[in-house]
């Protein structure tokens, strides 16, 4: 099948049915399931010319933290043409696959499997860029303007749809700490996020010093990378990061429910101060190492040492960069701060990578057009209900859903790729009124509230409640 961006399309006069903005993999989950469904006309627009995800990222032997069933569809429909074992039997590649026993792909193979679903939905339009989007209350739609843009990126010409339902999956854009914003944004300085890491991969190898700041999964898969590809005794390496330490992320059976639509349920259901205080101590549940990659690091320094002395390589969690600037004509210099000694230094290096995350992108510019009709919480958040839908005036009667970008309403289960099918199915239930894709009541063995008691034990008429007796520790 190709892998080609769809050629233009003429837009229909009649009003679409549903209309995503950008193509990652959220919203190519929600294209999947949508194609079935001869009566929803759906397009999807994305302003690159085709489908591409973490391409900077893609180190050899790296894997996506999530076992190979949260592909794109098979957690809502296994049946579906577009799961990752059917795009394997595709490729006459099933044997080889079940004889490997890998529950957990290659970040490079899933980024494979992704294109090959992309190539193949007649519904994407790759080199889209949409501009905005606002309520017609004349007609009672939204309406979106685009840009199709040539084979360079250069706007060709303008568009228009209208469409009963929005759904933005616009994705995540990497975070630069101010301190270090200046360097990455000079020309020719070697300070890059881990996102560009592949595409200056050669220059970092050739570095004679290089710095690693994260201490979360991306940092570790390049300091891994940089450590296997320098000469022993000479790595010249430093990995720093703000965590407490390089600790794996949580992964028991148990712990791994909060990725569960119980899960999202509960959470959504809590106060606003509630959901804050929790997303803020949840870091574990999505911000760690995974175990088998600490260990190969491990693994790769103990194994510099069969010969005596210490790799040239210093390990350092709980510091930050304060500052940082350029020295001489080619060395980068790091302000540090050690957070629990409150010990201060300097680091002079040649290159670093900044593996600091990524963050929500904002919508400000997308959503502009609905703002007057948007509401807000307390902290000038979108708010978003139960069904992924952003809670707009009552006047508009369409509906505008929001795939990872509602961590504040729904949990650390927002950008988790084992979400991504159940999210799709229940927008695509929402929106169609029905239920395409029928979805289980319970999906946890965990409990994560308290059931009211009067709902499990009626009170008696006249009887006043039962005090209950506080637990000690």
């Amino acid at each position: 099948m190709s892998s080609l961006p769809n050629p233009p399309h003429q837009e229909p006069e009649a009003p679409r049915d549903l209309v995503g903005i950008g193509v990652g993999p959220f919203n190519l989950s929600l294209a999947a399931l949508a194609h079935p469904l001869a009566e929803l006309d759906a397009v999807f627009y994305e302003q690159r010319p085709g489908f591409d995800w973490h391409s900077g990222l893609l180190i050899d032997d790296a894997t996506i933290q999530v076992p190979f069933l949260a592909d794109l569809v098979t957690l809502a429909d296994p049946a579906s043409p577009w799961s990752f074992l059917n795009y394997l039997k595709s490729r006459d590649r099933l044997f080889p696959f079940y004889f490997a026993e890998r529950f957990h792909i290659r970040r490079a193979e899933y980024d494979a499997y992704c294109r090959w679903v992309a190539g193949s939905l007649p519904g994407l339009r790759f080199s889209h860029q949409v501009d905005a989007v606002r309520w017609n209350s004349e007609r009672d739609l939204f309406e979106v303007d685009f840009t199709r843009l040539d084979a360079d990126g250069e706007a060709e010409s303008l568009g228009r749809t209208y469409t009963r339902n929005v759904v933005l999956g616009v994705g995540t854009v990497p975070h630069v700490p101010d301190p270090l914003r200046p360097l990455v944004e000079a020309p020719g300085v070697p300070v890059v996020h881990a996102a560009d890491y592949l595409d200056h991969r050669d220059a970092f190898l050739a570095a004679e010093h290089v710095t690693v700041v994260g201490s979360g999964q991306s940092g570790a898969e390049v300091f891994l990378d940089l450590l296997r590809h320098r000469p022993a005794g000479r790595e010249k390496l430093h990995w720093i990061g703000r965590s407490e330490a390089f600790t794996p992320m949580e992964y028991s059976k148990l712990g791994l429910e909060h990725f569960t639509p119980d899960h999202t349920r509960y959470f959504h259901a809590l106060t606003e101060p509630v959901r804050d205080r929790l997303i803020a101590s949840q870091g574990r549940l999505h911000r760690g190492i995974d175990s088998d990659t600490i260990a190969a690091i491990h693994d790769e320094l103990y194994r510099r040492t069969l010969h005596g002395g210490w790799p040239d390589a210093v390990l350092t969690p709980g510091v930050q960069v304060r500052t940082a600037g350029r020295i001489a004509t080619t060395k980068i210099e790091l302000h540090l701060e050690h957070i629990q000694q409150g010990s201060r230094t300097r680091l002079a290096t040649d290159a670093v990578v900044l593996a600091t995350g990524y963050r929500e992108r904002p919508l400000g510019r997308l959503l502009a057009g609905l703002d007057p009709y948007l509401r807000r919480d307390n902290s000038e958040r979108p708010r978003v209900d139960e069904r992924f839908r952003l809670v707009l005036d009552p006047s508009v009667t369409g509906s505008a859903y929001v795939q990872n970008a509602e961590l504040h309403t729904h949990g650390v289960g927002a950008p988790d790729l084992g979400l991504a099918a159940w999210r799709s199915a229940a927008i695509l239930n929402s929106v169609t009124g029905k239920e395409p894709y029928p979805l289980p009541a319970r999906t946890a063995f965990t409990t994560f509230g308290l059931e009211r008691s009067e709902e499990r034990v009626p009170s008696q008429t006249g009887q006043r409640p039962r005090q209950l007796t506080p637990l000690a520790d």
